[in-house]
């Protein structure tokens, strides 16, 4: 495997970091109290990657399980203990633990203990979730027509294996 064509073509490098301080707060709070931290957007990356910080209290439902066509998906543990559905089975991803979900592939996650969770979740390419995440309770509660053209806007197809009863 060789590294991509190179991208940026200038000489000396130039001033384009982007520093986002440990206490910002999180840019979304659910109905359901999941605080979601927009580390690294599709629009500040360019469509690299997507990365995010979710704060789940205990009991937080999440989405039930589902698979992207186009965008794969991790999951790192920060804190507490994670339900994680890897297509065949639910494991308890604890403090460091890490789960890759390929296009395709079959997963879900929410937190069934009694302690909050706290994980990284990346999406590459970077799609535009934050969208995803700021409507998906309020429209899978409206469901219908509405849902469904939701669902495939955001790459989001629902099973019924696994993960529970079928929820955004």
């Amino acid at each position: 495997m060789s590294y991509p064509e190179p991208r940026y073509l200038g000489e000396g490098g130039e001033i384009s970091a982007v520093y986002r301080p440990a206490a910002t707060g999180p840019e979304l709070v659910s109905p359901s109290g999941t605080r979601t931290h927009y580390l690294a957007t599709h629009a500040l990356t360019g469509g690299e990657f997507g990365l995010y910080r979710v704060e789940m209290g205990p009991g937080a439902p999440g989405p039930s399980t589902h698979f992207h066509r186009t965008i794969s998906e991790a999951f790192y543990v920060l804190s507490g203990e994670l339900s994680l559905f890897d297509g065949e089975r639910w494991i308890t991803g604890r403090q460091g633990d890490f789960l890759y979900v390929p296009p395709g592939g079959l997963h879900a996650f929410r937190n069934d203990s009694d302690e909050p969770v706290s994980m990284l979740m990346l999406f590459t390419p970077g799609a535009p979730r934050e969208e995803y995440f700021e409507k998906a309770e309020e429209t899978a509660r409206r469901g219908g027509g509405e849902l469904a053209e939701f669902l495939m806007r955001h790459d989001s197809f629902f099973t019924d294996l696994g993960g529970g009863p079928r929820k955004a």
